[in-house]
């Protein structure tokens, strides 16, 4: 009896308890999905052109790129209430928030700069000059390199966060968009749009190790163009954000090999994975929707439509019932 409670306690908890908070750029708003039953539960207003989302490490605060209100807005996920904005520099498009939960690291595309923003006193720490229209951010698992990408000059920047200061420039191949450092902080992955490729250097000694290329039978290879992408905790895969090809690359990280690809929306930008895991959500501009698959077994179970042109996407797991 005790195991049949057991078993059926365990099938009554929900799997994937948490939502899935999506920015929609030209709609001016957040789609909230629920990872239980797959639908959007709320839709909440922003400023203009919404794009990056990221939440505090508790979960309490909420903060967006507004990039067309020039501004990081800082927001009460769980009232949808606006609590203040941080000054961003002009054109906030990504961001990142390091360790110490206290400063983001904001590239602002149109002032070719790095704004370094402390969330408690709400002032700008400093402004890192960069290259040509900055994009992708990154920071690394100790907080003490944080990374720009420039979509013009083709490069990845690496700022010593103690001084503030670039110490290294490494070229990567035509409009890098993403970067992450893997959970280790020994790797840096960079994403190069229209190079179609990612490029993974050793953090040591910012070295090139590999690059990753990209071929789908069908897909003329201008429309294969790597944006966002994520990894899976075990540290053993890669998905990638593949753009107007419609697909998502599933990548062996230790061979940095193609394994599969996965068809998802149309302009499959940035993913997000549900509290366990087990699930990967994409957003896709085009088609404004989001492709859930399952991660398991890499396979793509269902559209939710939200917003149009939806853009960033963040999870936050919520308390089960």
């Amino acid at each position: 009896m005790k195991r049949l409670a057991l078993l059926l306690l365990t099938v009554a908890l929900p799997l994937h308890a948490g939502e899935i908070w999506v920015t929609n750029e030209k709609d001016d708003t957040i789609s909230v999905i629920d990872t239980d039953t797959l639908e959007v539960v709320r839709t909440i207003p922003t400023g203009e052109r919404p794009r990056g989302i990221t939440f505090s490490k508790d979960f309490s605060r909420v903060y967006i790129c507004a990039s067309d209100s020039d501004t990081v807005q800082v927001m009460d996920p769980d009232t949808g209430a606006i609590l203040f904005d941080l000054p961003s520099g002009e054109d906030p498009e990504q961001f990142v928030l390091a360790p110490d939960d206290r400063h983001i690291y904001i590239a602002n595309e149109d002032d070719a700069v790095t704004t370094v923003v402390d969330t408690q006193t709400r002032q700008v720490v400093a402004q890192i000059n960069v290259g040509i229209e900055p994009e992708g951010m990154a920071i690394s698992p100790d907080g003490k390199i944080a990374i720009t990408t420039s979509e013009t000059t083709n490069m990845a920047h690496w700022i010593d966060t103690a001084s503030h200061s670039l110490f290294a420039n490494t070229l990567v191949d035509s409009r890098p968009r993403h970067a992450e450092f893997t959970a280790d902080g020994t790797t840096l992955w960079v994403s190069s749009e229209i190079g179609g490729t990612i490029t993974v250097f050793n953090v040591a000694d910012q070295t090139e190790i590999g690059k990753i290329r990209f071929a789908i039978t069908g897909v003329n290879a201008d429309l294969v163009q790597p944006v966002g992408f994520k990894f899976n905790p075990e540290g053993t895969k890669a998905f990638v954000a593949l753009g107007p090809s419609n697909h998502v690359a599933v990548v062996n990280m230790q061979s940095l090999s193609v394994e599969k690809y996965i068809l998802v929306g149309r302009r499959v930008w940035h993913m997000a994975f549900s509290p366990d895991n087990s699930q990967l959500f994409t957003t896709n501009g085009v088609s404004g929707d989001v492709t859930v698959i399952d991660v398991a077994r890499e396979e793509a179970v269902k559209s939710i439509k939200v917003g149009r042109f939806p853009w960033g996407a963040a999870m936050r797991p919520t308390k089960s019932n």
